[in-house]
């Protein structure tokens, strides 16, 4: 049948530019895979869904594109007589889509209601071909997915080794300190060989190549094991706690009388074990006693499917999507239609609505056939799960990390993801969905010596809590080291806790320093507490699991709020010499000279410890770790807050430089002007001020003035209304040495049904009940604790 926008509609086969949405709606998560198909734009290839929403029929009405090609997968049923192929990357193999899927293809013109144009028309045909051959946005995606790469390492470049000699075969039999004959490292520094640590799948391991590492500082070893005749092997380099490549491998196992071509690999390589316990995180969920776990449905039990490395989103998503305020505001009646964008998958406010419809629906939360725990119980079938690969790509967009394929901090995405929403527009009958988070520290200085006080007061939406370390005696030598327990009240203690830091006192002139302590001024309705377990190791970040008891009763936070000002303490002047003269910071001289052994310049230490609270250099080698491409990372610390001489607090005192570089991301105006002037004229801090004060105006930044007649005082973030009780909710774990690496899951507590509340587990796009989450929870990473 004809058609005439067939010949007017001047279509163009999509450029290696261009995104083809033929996977999934741009508005929902319905997909390909749905009796009616995706309906994909032939004019600009945005995907719409086909069924009850019709959400292709809105793009077409409001774009005048109305051309589409439907697409229909389904799953063939493939009997297999043969073994899959060997695994030889760290990757999940995966077979190709036509091995899967039978695809139709369906051109259709919605404005005509025509349903079966001629696909092999001399216009529409090589369009449709283009089409289907092009990346689409999450094939983009999945090319990376569980890549591992591996580099060499100071440690091999700069290595010495021992004395040539020739190692013996029968002394490559065993571990020189137990019987193992198997799992066995020899030191390329020194000929010593070790058993290695116990292995996923059952390799045994006693720790001697470890404690041999500890003990005689010699970082490099590799797995017997695994050598090949061509120069492949597992090495590992104990003082990164990271595998490496040894691209003189060769050489120094000559070294030792070892020859290359006369090995041969008889042990899985750590890769190959990685590949393993990969699939076994992916597809086994089971109980220590071996029982698989519940897969749960419905509406708010809805997966998210790992793009590759994306589990530190998909779990502080669900989170964030269980919490009352972002239900509300991005789901619901209450929202009405939606946004209107010549670009649906760039839209933030699109992309959260359709997040907050595909978690919480339960449209989509629904066992697929094809999906099983592991291949020894099909009888438990788990979700699909939804890729939010188009709001990975927008919220990472122009972000040196999120942007990347690589594991990164699910806190600093949470963090990340409250600025974008933040500057977000809101109804304001909805409001900002961040806004139940946000709470008010007070801070307490006195002076030592004159004991006069002063009040400061910082919006937040979430603390840190620094976690003790202290390690409990081994029981047996080699064992990797445990951890004594805290509490979480501990770790409260010590947030809340009196120290001295070393600052001269604008009043008296002391430099004896002044003690600081800082309390809540307001709680929040959900409180968000980042435990760090970082400890420096070999001059590495390295994350300890220690663990952290919480109570799953409500508890409360009464004592830890700030009593303020009190009627026998006298405030600091603020008189205006004390106001134009830049306060003096002294660096915490213990920590700066930790960092400068470290390596780290003297200006960079400063800046750091000022950043950090002047304590603690592990917290100031995190914040360099994080700021090592600031621009200004190397100019000296300054705190006088204005660019030139005797510069009032007016706008004159911005540096115009800085003002652009604000004003480039939109932030310009009074605001961008008080937040140089809060900050010291620093930028970074200046855009976090800016994001922690979105209610602030900037008004009293040009020039001081009274507040208008008309306006009373801002309100504060929080309620400092007693009782303070507050119970766990949800938690974010993580497993692995490095919080840019490993496994994120989230743990949430769920209502089933009318009589029943239980934890739920959110591993990736599998959703199961749990019965027991004490011990994960001594792991969190991330908590959240609700207001009750």
């Amino acid at each position: 049948m004809s058609c005439p926008h067939v010949g007017s509609a001047n279509l163009s086969k999509p450029s290696p530019t261009d995104n083809v949405y033929r996977e999934d709606c741009t508005q929902c998560f319905d997909s390909i895979d749905d009796p009616a198909g995706l309906d994909v734009c032939l004019k600009c290839f945005n995907g719409g869904c086909a069924g009850d929403r019709n959400h292709a029929m809105l793009h077409a009405t409001s774009r005048n594109h109305p051309l589409v090609l439907n697409i229909r997968r389904t799953r063939k049923i493939i009997e297999r007589n043969e073994p899959p192929l060997k695994m030889s990357k760290l990757a999940i193999a995966a077979e190709t889509e036509s091995d899967r899927y039978d695809t139709t293809l369906t051109v259709k013109c919605l404005e005509c209601g025509i349903d079966n144009l001629d696909k092999d028309d001399a216009t529409i045909a090589p369009v449709i071909d283009a089409v289907m051959k092009a990346n689409t946005f999450s094939r983009k995606e999945e090319v990376k997915a569980w890549e591992q790469e591996l580099t060499t390492c100071e440690h091999i470049l700069t290595m010495q080794q021992g004395e040539p000699r020739k190692i013996e075969s029968q002394h490559l039999g065993h571990c020189s300190k137990c019987d193992l004959n198997e799992n066995l490292w020899l030191c390329l520094e020194c000929g010593n060989l070790g058993c290695g640590r116990a292995q996923f799948g059952g390799v045994s391991g006693n720790s001697h190549g470890l404690a041999h590492a500890t003990e005689t500082k010699h970082g490099v070893a590799v797995k017997l094991g695994s050598i090949t005749p061509e120069g492949t092997a597992d090495v590992y380099c104990y003082n990164c706690d990271e595998e490496r490549i040894d691209d003189n491998l060769g050489a120094h196992l000559a070294n030792w009388g070892i020859i290359l071509a006369e090995r041969e690999k008889t042990e899985k390589s750590l890769t190959e074990m990685q590949i393993e316990q990969n699939l076994r995180w992916e597809f086994s969920m089971t109980t220590e006693d071996g029982k698989e776990l519940t897969p749960v449905f419905g509406p708010g039990l809805t997966g998210l499917k790992n793009l590759g490395n994306s589990c530190y989103l998909a779990s502080i998503l669900q989170c964030l999507y269980d919490l009352p305020s972002f239900q509300q505001r991005y789901y619901g009646d209450k929202l009405g239609s939606l946004p209107s964008v010549s670009d649906p998958a760039e839209d933030l406010e699109t992309q959260l609505r359709k997040l907050g419809d595909g978690l919480l629906s339960g449209r989509y939360s629904k066992s697929d056939s094809d999906v099983f725990a592991s291949e020894h119980t099909p009888n438990v079938p788990h979700q699909k799960g939804l890729q939010p690969s188009m709001f990975k790509h927008l919220m990472g967009r122009g972000h040196e990390e999120f942007s990347t394929m690589r594991q990164q901090d699910a806190f600093e995405l949470l963090q990340h993801l409250i600025k974008l929403i933040t500057r977000s527009k809101h109804p304001a009958e909805l409001g900002d969905p961040t806004q139940p988070m946000r709470f008010v520290m007070e801070q307490r200085l006195q002076c030592l010596n004159c004991k006069k006080v002063r009040y400061s007061s910082n919006e937040q939406d979430s603390v840190f809590i620094d976690v003790p370390m202290e390690k409990l005696p081994p029981e047996e030598e080699g064992q990797e080291p445990k951890y004594k327990p805290v509490t979480l009240k501990q770790c409260l203690d010590n947030l809340t806790a009196s120290e001295v830091v070393e600052l001269t006192c604008a009043g008296c002139g002391s430099k004896d320093g002044f003690t600081k302590r800082q309390g809540f001024k307001t709680f929040p309705d959900v409180l968000v507490v980042n435990a760090r377990k970082m400890a420096v190791v070999n001059w590495v970040p390295v994350k300890i699991d220690v663990p952290v008891i919480v109570d799953d009763e409500p508890f409360d936070l009464d004592e830890y709020l700030s009593k303020g000002q009190q009627p026998d303490e006298e405030a600091l002047p603020e008189d205006e010499s004390a106001k134009s003269s830049a306060p003096t910071f002294v660096p915490n001289a213990e920590a700066l000279a930790m960092l400068e052994a470290m390596g780290f310049p003297r200006v960079r230490g400063e800046k750091a410890l000022h950043a950090t609270g002047n304590s603690d250099a592990n917290a100031a080698m995190e914040w360099l770790f994080g700021h090592m491409d600031d621009p200004d990372i190397d100019v000296p610390l300054d705190l006088s807050g204005s660019s030139g001489g005797a510069a009032s607090g007016g706008a004159g005192a911005a540096d115009p430089e800085k003002l652009a570089m604000l004003e480039s991301m939109g932030l310009s105006g009074p605001r961008a002007v008080k937040a140089l002037k809060e900050t010291g004229g620093d930028v970074e801090r200046a855009i976090e001020w800016l994001f922690s004060h979105p209610d602030d105006d900037g008004a009293d930044a040009a020039e001081e003035e009274a507040p208008a007649a008309n306006e009373g005082p801002k309100k504060e973030a929080g309620s400092s209304e007693l009782p303070a009780k507050f119970q766990l909710q949800s938690i974010v774990c993580h497993k692995g040495t490095s919080i840019h690496a490993g496994h994120y899951v989230a743990f949430i507590r769920k209502k089933l049904s009318e009589d029943e509340t239980s934890w739920v587990l959110f591993n990736d796009e599998k959703v199961v009940k749990v019965v027991d989450v004490e011990e994960m929870k001594k792991t969190a990473y991330v908590y959240f604790f609700k207001r009750v």
